[in-house]
């Protein structure tokens, strides 16, 4: 059992320990709850204290054969949230919820990540004055960005598990990103718009990025042409790089 395991367990019966667990995975908590949602959340939301509860629970649940703790408690507050948000009917037209929600893998390290997901999101959900300057704006984005990616099946937050990891990998989305965009292959965007899906035998030609690749980073790469082709200002900061290829190809 690692550290974490380890405090879990010791928090059943230690309320020092739980208050420190908790506090310690706040932002992890609300990222839970914000991908089961579909939405940015904050802790003025009924869907964080619902998140809350649901860590509280699995403190109480956890066991060492159930694996990683972190793992259980993902797991435990996405079902929790969707239960919640399957409860209150005005939300169920918005309530999109992927196979992974339920699955309860690891998530990856999202060190590095271009968009910034959870960063982002953690850093608005921790910023509670409405007058922040910023916040209001990222926020405008994010949700203006979750609609757009809705038809295309996945959610903003669901970024963090396909986003690039690896220098050479990112290196490799970004060459594909890039020739999306070009002036030269209008088809590719147009026909990405037009299908909602990503051309990737015809993008594989026109790159030279392996279409393993290519499916593998499928929803990070609609997402970034779709905000480097929008008016998203703050968003597309994360992806200057992109935007910099594509100005010099």
């Amino acid at each position: 059992m690692d550290a974490i395991d380890q405090a879990a367990v010791a928090a059943k019966t230690d309320e020092a320990v739980l208050e420190t667990l908790i506090l310690d995975h706040k932002r992890f908590i609300l990222g839970c709850a914000a991908k089961a949602a579909g939405r940015f959340l904050t802790d003025s939301d009924d869907e964080w204290s619902v998140a809350l509860m649901a860590f509280h629970e699995a403190v109480g649940a956890y066991r060492e054969d159930k694996g990683h703790f972190e793992t259980f408690a993902s797991t435990v507050i996405r079902r929790r949230v969707i239960d919640y948000l399957r409860s209150q009917q005005k939300y169920a037209p918005e309530l999109s919820v992927s196979p992974e929600s339920f699955g309860g893998e690891l998530e990856e390290d999202s060190s590095g990540l271009d968009l910034e997901v959870r960063s982002t999101a953690a850093k608005l959900a921790d910023d509670s004055d409405e007058n922040q300057p910023g916040t209001s704006a990222a926020r405008d984005e994010i949700d203006a960005v979750q609609a757009i990616l809705k038809d295309y099946g996945f959610s903003f937050f669901e970024l963090t598990e396909c986003s690039p990891k690896a220098g050479k990998t990112k290196d490799q989305c970004g060459k594909a990103i890039a020739v999306l965009m070009l002036l030269e292959h209008p088809p590719l965007m147009q026909k990405l718009r037009r299908t909602r899906s990503l051309p990737i035998k015809e993008l594989c030609m026109a790159s030279g990025v392996s279409k393993k690749l290519l499916e593998r980073h499928r929803k990070y790469i609609i997402a970034a042409a779709e905000i480097l082709d929008g008016d998203f200002p703050i968003l597309g900061e994360y992806l200057s790089y992109i935007r910099k290829a594509v100005t010099k190809t």
